[in-house]
């Protein structure tokens, strides 16, 4: 029997580290991991969001109960409209790529391949699995996958044995879910990515447009008050788009 939980989180994900199970993912995650020892804050709020910050439901369907040393799976459900694109790193449109985190009790881990069914090998085929930190082996996190191919992740979990590890209770309890769709907006360093809506910090004109540093764009504008403006956009922007003169 299954019940599927619903949450709405800011979208996540992003990857580094190494886990025995499945298969070790490496990627994005690791700006998060190297800025939060937990994914989670106080508040509730998965840390991914402060970097993506679009809003989209998310599900997650596990068994209502499971028994000690059994495997069974977390089905992270992400979906979307795959008709919509974002802006990749090189300033081209592409397709969404996702990704999701999942945080067990303390106790849970994932599953190693010797312990997966032919059904879960097949489910789990080409993705990478990885923990949050090496003393954090019950957070689980997948991706960046592509995102018309991965619209639900699955993450084949190990429940703990109170038989081997005498800390282990069993009773009722909760995960922790969060899923994202695309890259994101801001970078750690509170910086802008390429993919994101870029405003002006006056009303005014455009008068120029220059190269900087890195591949970056100068835009000067010119005010009401007759001062000029100038804002770093970052590095190709995608072909066409340019920042909005209007007050932030």
């Amino acid at each position: 029997m299954r019940r599927s939980l619903s949450l709405l989180l800011g979208s996540l994900l992003l990857t580094v580290g190494l886990l025995v199970g499945a298969q070790p993912s490496w990627a994005y995650p690791f700006w998060a991991q190297q800025n939060y020892d937990s994914p989670r804050e106080a508040t509730g709020k998965i840390v991914c969001a402060n970097c993506h910050l679009a809003k989209k439901l998310t599900q997650v369907e596990v068994p209502q109960s499971v028994m000690p040393d059994t495997v069974f799976k977390a089905v992270v459900k992400v979906p979307y409209d795959t008709d919509v694109q974002q802006v990749g790193a090189d300033g081209n449109r592409t397709a969404l790529n996702v990704g999701a985190v999942v945080m067990l009790p303390d106790g849970y881990t994932l599953a190693p391949q010797d312990r997966l069914s032919d059904e879960l090998k097949e489910e789990t085929e080409g993705i990478y699995y990885t923990q949050y930190s090496d003393d954090q082996p019950n957070i689980l996190l997948v991706g960046p996958l592509p995102g018309d191919e991965h619209q639900e992740l699955v993450f084949p979990i190990l429940a703990p044995d109170p038989k081997t590890d005498s800390s282990i209770s069993y009773g009722k309890t909760q995960i922790h879910v969060g899923g994202n769709r695309g890259r994101g907006q801001v970078y750690p360093t509170g910086e802008k990515s390429n993919n994101t809506v870029y405003t002006a910090s006056v009303a005014g004109d455009i008068t120029a447009i220059t190269d900087g540093d890195a591949g970056a764009s100068v835009v000067t504008i010119a005010g009401a008050d007759g001062n000029a403006d100038v804002t770093l956009v970052a590095s190709r922007i995608a072909s066409g788009q340019r920042p909005d003169a209007s007050p932030q």
